[in-house]
C-alpha cells in the first residue's frame, strides 16, 4: 500500500484547471455532469484512503478494541508515517462525516419546511407567495410534489414574456434535478477540501443549463437574459429570502456572465471535448486523476484487507 494510500487525498488538484475551463468552453449540461462526477469519485476514494489510515492510527491506540494482531510491525510498516497519519485520520475521518452528515441533515430539513410553508396553498406547480420581497426558487419534491415558488414582489417586476422565462428556468432546475448535482458537489467539498472549485463551478454550470433550456423553451436568448438581469437588480435580498440551497433565477452564479452568454450564441452541444484543445486537456487531465484516485484506493484496501487478515488470529 505504501505512500500510495495518500494519493486519493491529492490527486483532486488535477481537476482545478477544468474546474475554470469548462465553464467557459463546454455546454453546461455536459460540465454540471462531468464536475459532479470527478468531484464525487475522487471524494469517496479520499475518504475511503482516510479510512484506511484511520484503522492503522486506531490500531496504535492503547485499549483498542482491534485484535492484537493489528498493531504488529507488519501492519505498522503497511501505511508510511503511520504513528502521525494515521493518529490524525481518526478526528479528521470523523469530522468529515459528521459535517457531511450535518450537511445532508440541513438540507433535507430545509426542504421539509419549504414544503409545510406551502401546505395552506392550493397544490399547484406554481406556487405564488403574496410577499413583496422579490425572489423566486425550485423546490424539488419527486415527482408531483416539485414546484416554482415565486413571489408577487417579483411577478410585478416582469413582463409577461420574462415571467414565462423565469418558469422555464425554475422548472429545467427540477427537471434536471439540478439539487443533486449541488449537493453531490457541495458534500465533495467538505470531504476533501481541494474540491471546492468544482463546487462553485457546478453551482454557475446549473444555472447556465436552466438558463439555455429556458431560452430554447420560450424561444428567445434575449428575453432571459433580461429576467435575469431584472431579477438581480431588484432582488438584492433574494438568497436570505429564499430557502439556503435552492435553485433560483438570480441567486446563484455570476449574473453578468450568465447574461453575456445568453446575449451570444448557444453553445455546441459536446459529449467530450476534442483532446487537442486546453479544456480536452484539461478534461482529460481530471479524468486520469480520477481514474488514478480509484485505482490508489482500491489497491490500497485490497492490501490493507489482505494484511489485516494475514494478523488476525483465528
Amino acid at each position: 500500500m505504501g505512500v500510495f494510500v495518500f494519493l486519493p487525498l491529492v490527486l483532486p488538484l488535477t481537476a482545478w484547471p477544468i474546474a475554470r475551463l469548462a465553464e467557459q468552453h463546454l455546454h453546461p449540461r455536459t460540465a454540471t455532469r462531468l464536475l459532479t462526477w470527478v468531484a464525487a469519485v475522487m471524494a469517496v476514494c479520499s475518504t475511503l484512503c482516510l479510512a484506511l489510515v484511520m484503522v492503522v492510527g486506531t490500531a496504535q491506540l492503547p485499549g483498542n478494541p482491534l485484535p492484537d494482531g493489528w498493531s504488529d510491525p507488519e501492519v505498522r510498516a503497511a501505511v508510511p508515517y503511520d504513528e502521525v497519519a494515521g493518529k490524525a485520520a481518526i478526528p479528521a475521518l470523523f469530522a468529515v462525516l459528521a459535517v457531511c452528515g450535518r450537511t445532508w441533515w440541513r438540507q433535507a430539513r430545509v426542504r421539509r419546511r419549504a414544503h409545510r410553508a406551502l401546505a395552506g396553498l392550493r397544490n399547484t406547480e406554481v406556487a405564488v407567495l403574496p410577499d413583496g420581497v422579490p425572489y423566486a426558487y425550485a423546490l424539488p419534491g419527486g415527482g408531483r410534489r416539485d414546484r416554482v415558488v415565486v413571489t408577487t414582489g417579483l411577478l410585478a417586476c416582469l413582463e409577461p414574456a420574462e415571467r414565462r422565462a423565469l418558469f422555464a428556468h425554475e422548472r429545467a432546475h427540477l427537471a434536471a434535478r439540478h439539487h443533486r448535482f449541488l449537493l453531490a458537489v457541495r458534500l465533495a467539498a467538505q470531504a476533501n477540501p481541494f474540491l471546492r472549485p468544482l463546487r462553485t463551478a457546478v453551482s454557475y454550470t446549473t444555472e447556465r443549463w436552466a438558463d439555455e433550456d429556458a431560452a430554447r423553451t420560450v424561444g428567445s436568448r434575449r428575453t432571459v437574459a433580461r429576467a435575469i438581469g431584472k431579477a438581480a437588480l431588484v432582488s438584492p435580498g433574494a438568497p436570505a429570502a429564499a430557502p439556503a440551497g435552492l435553485a433560483g433565477l438570480a441567486a446563484a452564479g455570476p449574473v453578468p456572465r450568465r447574461v453575456a452568454a445568453l446575449l451570444g450564441p448557444a453553445p455546441a452541444v459536446r459529449s467530450w471535448p476534442s483532446l487537442f484543445t486546453a479544456v480536452g486537456v484539461a478534461a482529460w487531465g481530471a479524468a486520469t486523476g480520477a481514474v488514478v484516485s480509484a485505482m490508489s484506493s482500491a489497491n490500497s484496501a485490497v492490501t490493507m484487507v489482505l494484511i489485516l487478515h494475514a494478523a488476525t488470529p483465528l
